[in-house]
């Protein structure tokens, strides 16, 4: 429960408060019992009259309300804290993956990190509503009734002291069950939300290849487990809610066993003050009770905690940017200075990478597939940070400027660009950060080559598309985060192949709209189509992560590797 409490621990006036009120709800327990003693004693054994106990009924009343509202008051305090607390937490998880999308989307399922936001951080929940509160409570209100009943009768104080040390006994031996047994099913629900998400994104592939069915038995089988998981959780928390019950009884009944033999057989004690201690005994008892349940629930938690640790602990690359301002509207000298990139302990290796990009130099990447090319626009990007190395831009590291500079200086066209729900008018103006009007969003379409596609359409850029681009055809998108391009005028542009799976007149256009917005920029173009990419300044052949070759084309076929990929891209394509 360390990260929890450590949480908790920023609440400080939170936790002053909670006392406060465990405090002032031990004094009304000990009031109400009190003012019941009285009441009793005055009417049934000193023959009091109405008006002699009527001033009793309503310091009892005064006593009755003031605990009810305190109770409130420590539930609602409770509830408080968990909800900020859980904010802070998303807010953090967010945090996270939204400083490194790009790496957040290649560790794990979306699934399971959807489980984590949402399940798991619901499940701390009751750590901070519950367990905090009543271990507060239980930390004071039984010390003070134990106090007030060492005032009254020692023996009987002395049973309350030496019974009391069992419930938390209790609570340690299933505790340590109880968090085993709920990490399991964090566990389970993780991986049930992992698999079922993934299946729901995946569904149509699994019908045309005939999986369907088998992924719909690995989700039962997942959900199964969860169940069976979540039961076991029941199963621990029904025993040990049975076994609270059962000492809190002895308690109270060795309790009542010795005071009325003591005021039946020895009349060693009043019953003003037996009455008391038998009224006091279940308060006592109780509250320690209740720490069980909220025990139970607590050590839930830890499961769910346990979860949200490894998530927001889990290494990121990422670039920590910095207060330099890249203010120039020409575009920057770039270059890559032993640059390395490695996706965790097994995974791919990029570099080391040394190469350098001036101003308006039209560069290409190129490699079989899995050779790295993707992964070194991340990192000139900045969505993610080299391993070791640097890169250099107008010669100070990328790591120095503000991340805003950078990215208004930057346009990343990949090979799925991503459409949002809107229009096309909204799509196309996200490419600006400030406010574009309607006749620059209309000249970016147009220099996209997507006026065409406009005019055909009944109301134009207000067509509304579906999210991810539905109902728009794969050049069309390309030409849309063209249009972004041009109306953010960078001054570097990346290409992740946008013209790859295209037919040829689209291509066409989207090559010439290309050519065009490169015009007044730094280019660079992971090309897996080598005809595209001959008249580069300068061609960077990657191998296996490294960088094997670099020059222009003429230079370039000197090397068998770059000579035998153009051999076999040599058939039927144009010259």
């Amino acid at each position: 429960m360390n990260e929890l409490a450590r949480y908790a621990r920023e609440y400080k006036g939170t936790l002053i408060l909670l006392i406060t009120i465990a405090i002032l709800s031990g004094a009304s327990i000990i009031a109400q019992a009190y003012f019941i003693v009285r009441i009793v004693d005055q009417i049934f054994l000193q023959d009091a009259v109405w008006n002699d106990v009527l001033p009793l009924f309503g310091w009892l009343a005064v006593a009755l309300v003031a605990r009810a509202m305190l109770t409130f008051a420590s539930g609602r305090t409770g509830a408080w804290m968990s909800a900020k607390v859980k904010q802070t937490i998303r807010e953090q998880l967010l945090a996270k993956y939204t400083r490194n999308p790009v790496q957040a989307s290649l560790q794990g399922q979306s699934g399971r990190k959807i489980s984590v936001m949402l399940d798991a951080v619901d499940e701390v929940d009751s750590y901070f509503s519950r367990y905090i509160p009543q271990v507060i409570q239980t930390s004071i209100v039984p010390l003070m009734i134990l106090i007030a009943a060492f005032t009254q009768d020692l023996i009987s104080a002395l049973i309350l002291m030496v019974t009391a040390p069992f419930i938390p006994l209790f609570f340690v031996i299933i505790g340590i069950k109880t968090q085993k047994k709920s990490e399991e099913q964090m566990g389970q629900l993780s991986a049930f939300s992992g698999t079922f998400l993934d299946t729901l994104q995946g569904l149509t592939t699994l019908k045309l290849f005939g999986q369907s069915k088998k992924q719909r038995d690995a989700i039962e089988d997942s959900s199964f487990k969860f169940r069976d998981a979540t039961l076991e959780v029941l199963k621990v928390a029904f025993i040990s809610s049975l076994m609270l019950e059962y000492i809190s009884m002895l308690g109270v009944g060795l309790i009542a066993l010795e005071l009325g033999l003591r005021l039946v057989l020895f009349e060693s004690v009043t019953f003003l003050t037996a009455f008391f201690l038998l009224v006091l005994a279940p308060e006592f008892y109780v509250a320690i009770r209740e720490l069980g349940s909220a025990f139970h629930t607590g050590r839930g938690s830890i499961g769910a905690a346990a979860l949200i640790t490894s998530e927001l602990d889990q290494k990121e690359d990422r670039v920590q940017w910095g207060e330099r301002v890249l203010s120039s509207d020409q575009p920057p000298e770039i270059a890559f200075k032993d640059v390395q990139f490695k996706y965790g302990e097994d995974g791919f290796k990029l570099g080391p990478l040394n190469a350098e990009i001036s101003p308006f130099e039209k560069s290409a990447l190129i490699g079989k597939s899995g050779s790295g090319k993707t992964t070194a626009l991340h990192l000139l990007s900045g969505l993610m940070a080299p391993s070791e190395g640097t890169i250099l831009v107008d010669n100070r590291p990328l790591s120095e400027y503000t991340e805003e500079s950078w990215f208004s200086k930057l346009s990343y066209i990949s090979q799925q660009p991503f459409i949002f729900s809107g229009t096309l008018g909204e799509n196309i103006a996200i490419g600006s950060t400030r406010h574009a009007t309607r006749e620059e969003i209309e000249a970016a379409a147009e220099k996209a080559g997507l006026a065409e596609l406009i005019s055909s359409l009944e109301k134009g850029l207000d067509t509304p598309v579906g999210e991810a681009g539905r109902g728009l055809s794969g050049g069309e998108k390309q030409r849309l985060a063209l249009a972004r391009a041009f109306l953010k005028k960078p001054s570097v542009i990346l290409f992740d192949e946008p013209t790859t799976g295209l037919d040829l007149r689209t291509e066409k256009i989207l090559t010439s709209s290309m050519k065009e917005l490169g015009e007044h920029a730094t280019v660079i173009t992971v090309a897996h189509r080598l005809y595209t990419i001959r008249q580069a300044d300068q061609i960077l052949l990657l191998e296996d992560g490294t960088l094997s070759a670099k020059g222009k084309h003429d230079e370039l076929l000197k090397s068998a590797s770059y000579r035998e990929m153009v051999d076999v891209q040599e058939g039927g394509v144009p010259q």
